[in-house]
């Protein structure tokens, strides 16, 4: 699979590109921002990508950092309840059960604002947890890269990490619970739609490390999908634009135990590594980065960490 990527060179330069499965990485013309890409049709942006892609590698993914791939006015955004087992977790820890009932058989879905560019994080930077809330889970999950049209033009994966302790004391404590600094995270290569075909059955694990041992592994499949990513797009772009295209996180099937993170609270930090593959014979084994690769994950001595986090725990 090829992957949309934006790098910084050695000499500190930001540029996007197409990567390959070797890691040669082969520069767009004019040096394009990923919003400038999203504001092609998706049959423009194929173009470009398929036309980039046979010329020589003018690097090595191993030679430069890795971004994540959006900027800028670029949004990222989440749904949430779309998944049976989404639903019954958060019944089971909210004090207010029903809403969260009613929204899974809604026609309206349930979308929120995640995150700017700027506050996004990738493979092998360090996300966090508030210190105001006793229970945090990673969120491992399909996210659609939509174009200024609404066009689904490739896929990501996300972490939508969130503070559930808070969001269940009240759903409209929501924004806090979603929003703060170290939240989210994405994989650094955008994997072209047209490579993927429909995304209803992306396998979706997530291992949880702790000293080292997984302490925690779990699975699922886009087939266990209640609602369309057609869908939520349409609701996503009712009533408001996206000059340069948004990201589109689609919601979580894989919901870790509350006592995996009760023992843990004062001890330090876990690793959360989060894949998608297409889940058929054949397919790619999830290797490092895009649906075939690892998601987001906390690494230490990540290359490029973001300011220190006030108020918030970084996991490891």
């Amino acid at each position: 699979m090829t992957r949309i990527v934006r790098f910084a060179d050695d000499a500190g330069t930001v540029r996007t590109g197409v990567a390959d499965d070797s890691g040669g990485v082969r520069v767009f013309p004019g040096a394009p921002l990923v919003a400038e890409l999203l504001r092609l049709s998706g049959a423009e942006l194929r173009a470009l990508v398929e036309n980039t892609s046979s010329g020589p590698a003018a690097a090595h993914e191993g030679e430069v950092l890795l971004l994540p791939p959006l900027d800028g006015l670029m949004e990222l955004w989440a749904a949430g309840v779309t998944y049976e087992r989404s639903r019954e977790a958060r019944v089971e820890e909210s004090a207010e059960q029903s809403v969260y009932e009613r929204v899974y058989d809604a026609e309206r879905p349930e979308l929120f604002f995640k995150a700017q560019p700027w506050r996004v994080v990738t493979d092998g930077e360090p996300i966090a947890v508030r210190d105001d809330s006793e229970l945090n889970v990673p969120e491992p999950e399909l996210a659609l890269v939509l174009n200024r049209h609404g066009e689904t033009v490739g896929y990501l994966v996300a972490d939508d990490v969130s503070s559930r302790s808070i969001e269940g004391e009240n759903p409209l404590y929501l924004p806090q619970a979603k929003i703060y600094a170290g939240s989210a995270a994405v994989s650094p290569g955008i994997v072209p739609a047209w490579e993927v075909g429909a995304p209803d059955a992306l396998g979706i694990t997530l291992t949880v490390w702790r000293d080292g041992e997984a302490a925690y592994r779990a699975a699922t499949s886009t087939a266990a999908f209640h609602r369309t990513p057609r869908g939520l797009v349409d609701h996503l772009w009712r009533c408001q634009p996206f000059p340069d295209g948004a990201v589109l996180s689609t919601g979580t099937g894989i919901v870790p135990p509350a006592r995996l993170h009760a023992a843990r609270r004062g001890r330090g930090g876990d690793v959360h590594r989060g894949h998608r593959h297409p889940a058929q014979p054949g397919a790619h084994r999830p290797g490092r980065t895009g649906l075939a690769g690892g998601g987001p994950r906390r690494s230490a001595g990540a290359p490029r960490p973001p300011e220190p986090f006030p108020g918030v725990t970084r996991p490891g």
